[in-house]
């Protein structure tokens, strides 16, 4: 997916304007979750998302989803990883 087809797609799913996020090489985060839900696209790099023992691997031009409060961790690939994130706040 390409930038232009990642921000309709945000505004026709109700999500705020997205920002730019970048990791450093090799770096990880342990299991957590966040209190919002995210929508990424990646735009360089690799970031590996490890959901319910799954292990997924996102590379330039996938699109990654996060739902409010879902444990992951975060791994990111060797030249590390930039995305666009936005993330929308979700009532349970």
């Amino acid at each position: 997916m390409n930038q232009t087809e990642f921000l309709k797609q945000l505004a026709s799913e109700g999500f705020p304007e997205s920002v730019l996020v970048t990791r450093e090489a090799n770096g990880y985060l342990e299991n957590h979750t966040h209190s919002f839900e995210v929508k990424a696209l990646v735009l360089d790099g690799q970031i590996d998302l490890v959901m319910n023992g799954v292990r997924s691997v996102y590379i330039a031009g996938d699109v990654f989803h996060l739902p409010y409060e879902q444990v992951h961790a975060e791994y990111y690939g060797d030249k590390g990883v930039q995305y666009l994130a936005s993330r929308k706040d979700s009532i349970p």
